[in-house]
């Protein structure tokens, strides 16, 4: 049986984020998966995320917070020679809910796809779309 493509993986990604379907967006993760944001990601987002429930949970952390996402555009995605991994330019645009005031985040996002599932995401944001409506980028640790 043929497995989703990375394509296809980071199309049912933006549509279940774009749901608010936070448990199958975590499901899209193999269960020892991996997410790190090693420069700065939006604040309050760890460094590094191990295994789907703890996805699973941030996540559910993420809709319950006034960030309400409207769009999550692959902009340009990037075949590499490894054929689970890819590379994405993504463009994500937002509305903070207390504030009223919108965002436009841009970030590289390597993703590691194997069988169907996301084994490793590493998310590299640039916080300046971030800073100005949602607030100071968060301390290196």
């Amino acid at each position: 049986m043929p497995f989703a493509t990375p394509a296809d993986v980071l199309a049912q990604r933006r549509h279940l984020i774009l749901s608010g379907d936070i448990d199958g967006f975590a499901d899209l993760f193999a269960p020892d998966a991996v997410i790190e944001a090693p420069f700065a990601g939006p604040p309050g987002m760890p460094v590094r995320l191990e295994g789907r429930e703890a996805i699973r949970e941030y996540s559910r952390q993420v809709i319950a917070s006034p960030l309400r996402l409207e769009d999550f555009e692959v902009v340009e995605l990037h075949q590499t020679q490894d054929p689970e991994v890819v590379i994405v330019e993504m463009r994500t645009k937002g509305t903070v809910t207390t504030t009223g005031r919108s965002f436009t985040a841009t970030s590289i996002q390597i993703l590691r796809i194997r069988e169907g599932h996301i084994v490793l995401f590493r998310d590299f944001v640039d916080p300046r779309g971030l800073e100005d409506v949602i607030g100071k980028p968060r301390p290196r640790s």
